[in-house]
């Protein structure tokens, strides 16, 4: 069986990437988890990922490192990962690789932290450019290939490659169009991404830089997690 190794559900936007989308296909793995440690995961994360860095998937003698090259891998023996249309294939895939390589104020001023509220202390430029460039890519995508998900009617991997910015969106509470939210909310209530966070809320694991990072960002409202 497949091992998808991933860090703190409470933390691990990149881990919860290829965990969503093999939940939400029905690919049969084995959840492997090693929490956040302070400092560097270089030599804890070396054990089973080639580059220190989580996720990682194993696949027999086959070692899948990095989320984006996890769902290609995942694409060829599974053709519902990305959409069945050229079109909306082409598109996806680069809203994807948008995601993964962009959206940079976005990820350091709203890191995700799935248990925390927490009011921004201030939204900057740059973070409202990629809040705007995020509600106009979604609202392209569920209008152009008419919904429900981003890419058409079914949920494929760049639904999982925003899934972790749904749980951003909740913590910040950051403001975009109805369409937008209605989105966020489909994916939010999705059991996959429900069973994600009930399980973060009762992780007992708190990592320095991670807390940090919230305490950076604003002032926090609440705390939602168990122990």
């Amino acid at each position: 069986m497949k091992q998808l190794y991933i860090a703190n559900k409470n933390y691990s936007s990149w881990s919860l990437r290829p965990w969503v989308l093999m939940k939400e296909l029905n690919i049969d793995f084995k959840e492997q988890k090693q929490a956040f440690s302070a400092g560097s995961n270089w030599q804890e994360f070396r054990h089973f990922s080639p580059n220190g860095l989580v996720p990682c998937l194993l696949d027999g003698e086959e070692v899948i490192w990095d989320s984006l090259a996890i769902a290609e891998y995942l694409a060829e023996s599974h053709p519902n990962v990305w959409p069945k249309s050229k079109k909306a294939r082409t598109w996806a895939r680069c809203a994807s690789a948008e995601m993964h390589s962009g959206f940079f104020n976005l990820r350091n001023q709203c890191a995700m932290n799935c248990g925390l509220r927490v009011q921004l202390s201030k939204i900057t430029e740059g973070l409202q450019k990629d809040i705007d460039r995020l509600d106009e890519l979604w609202n392209q995508g569920l209008n152009q290939f008419n919904g429900p998900y981003l890419a058409g009617n079914t949920f494929t991997a760049v639904d999982a490659f925003y899934s972790p910015v749904a749980f951003r969106i909740q913590t910040f509470d950051l403001k975009l169009s109805d369409t937008s939210h209605q989105y966020i909310n489909r994916i939010l209530n999705l059991d996959s991404m429900q069973s994600w966070y009930k399980e973060a809320l009762k992780e007992p694991w708190r990592e320095k830089g991670h807390e940090q990072e919230a305490l950076d960002s604003g002032k926090i409202l609440q705390d939602y997690r168990e122990i």
